[in-house]
């Protein structure tokens, strides 16, 4: 049995925290915020490998993961199908991970309210301080705090998030608000809207309580749109009061003067029914996109997991995925070479191919969105958007289904 430190009580961490306690070993995860993460609501998209994933942590994975779609389509500016795809997926939530991932992780093996200041590695294992001073030793150390990355931070501080040129402003809507003639246009389907130059994609999730009936659901909607760097961006990032929240905006504190704009042109630029979801939607939020590509992620009994080694954009609809097989392929080298540095360099090996790979991948989809920022509008054809956004990977390099006429 081997002493491992998880740095980061989020999806990946949590992944990989409960795929090594249940591998023997004795797991520790240090968590920065002081209360439960579970309060978050973005929409995720599942993919095969994260619910095998997620049943090898000990998650249950039944048909409360999500709600289920048959199909995609996508609506032009008047609110009709201008095509469709048949194909079935799962969507959920954020939220509904990590209560899966909480519950199957033991009591006493996270602890909230613990920032880590430094890490150290040594010939005979690793060390995390912690904000009161206090150090915490192990065999490995396991650095899964996102795209900010306090550890990555400081053994690569060279890497660091480049912005993409565009926000995508994101929310959830009670589908018992909606109209009747939105509820049944959009929630069978994956949806997107394609105004020029920018791009809105939507699905259902589970409502409050995990509630997936017709009526209980939510809507989840993430907008892109331009913001050109500098003080455009800058504007965004400004809260009503003056305040530059240069790392992110949190929800509660984006400016209700963005807001309004928000909606305004989204009355203007989307199909009716998606205009109706963003001005009901009681908290939207905004994030900009990043692409981050780690050229390490390994350093000696030091590794970096998901969003700390690789962010790529959303289009790709991979973030968890993404970090639940990097869970995986670790616990997998641990296994076979144990908790040592030999273990951790073979994860690298594998898994930087995959995350460079991904990324680049995030970068085609969203040419477009730069290219409107740089003045250029590039031919862009509603059907490939709509068979390349978020699909399973194996589906990266095939040939897809036939698209449906509109």
């Amino acid at each position: 049995m081997a002493r491992i430190v998880v740095i980061g009580g989020s999806l990946g961490g949590l992944c990989a925290a409960n795929l090594l306690h249940r591998a023997g070993h004795e797991v520790t995860v240090l968590e920065r915020s002081a209360t439960s993460l579970e309060g978050r609501g973005a929409g995720i998209v599942t993919h095969d490998s994260l619910r095998v994933a997620l049943r090898a942590a000990g998650a249950v994975v039944d048909a409360t993961l999500g709600v289920a779609v048959g199909s995609r389509v996508v609506l032009d500016v008047n609110g009709a199908a201008e095509c469709g795809w048949a194909y079935p997926q799962v969507l959920t939530s954020w939220g509904r991970l990590y209560s899966l991932l909480q519950a199957a992780l033991p009591d006493g093996l996270q602890r909230l309210g613990t920032p880590v200041v430094a890490v150290e590695s040594r010939a005979d294992g690793v060390s995390a301080t912690l904000a009161g001073g206090e150090r915490v030793y192990a065999d490995l150390l396991i650095a899964c705090d996102g795209i900010r990355s306090g550890v990555r931070a400081q053994l690569a501080p060279s890497v660091q998030p480049v912005y993409a040129g565009y926000v995508a402003w994101r929310g959830v809507c009670d589908e018992a608000v909606l109209s009747r003639h939105t509820r049944h246009t959009l929630f069978e389907h994956f949806g997107f809207g394609l105004p020029e130059g920018e791009q809105m994609i939507g699905y259902p999730v589970a409502g409050e309580f995990n509630r997936s009936e017709p009526g209980q659901r939510r809507w989840n909607f993430v907008w892109y749109r331009p913001a050109a760097a500098g003080d455009g961006l800058a504007a965004l990032m400004t809260d009503a009061d003056g305040h530059h929240h240069a790392s992110g905006i949190p929800p509660q504190q984006v400016s209700w003067r963005h807001i309004a704009a928000m909606r305004e042109a989204a009355r203007r630029l989307l199909a009716p029914q998606f205009a109706e979801v963003v001005e009901k939607t009681a908290l939207p939020f905004l994030q900009p996109i990043f692409d981050l590509a780690s050229p390490r992620v390994a350093f000696d009994r030091i590794a970096l997991l998901g969003d700390a080694a690789f962010v790529a954009r959303p289009h790709v609809g991979m973030g968890v995925t993404k970090a639940a097989d990097d869970a995986m392929v670790l616990a997998a080298c641990i296994a076979a070479e144990g908790a040592t540095p030999a273990a951790l360099r073979s994860y690298e090996a594998q898994r930087l191919p995959v995350g460079a790979a991904v990324v680049e991948r995030g970068r085609r989809l969203g040419a477009y969105l730069e290219a409107q920022r740089r003045g250029q509008v590039p031919a862009r054809d509603a059907a490939s958007v709509m068979r390349q956004t978020a699909v399973d990977p194996r589906l990266f390099d095939t040939e897809q289904p036939e698209v449906l006429a509109g």
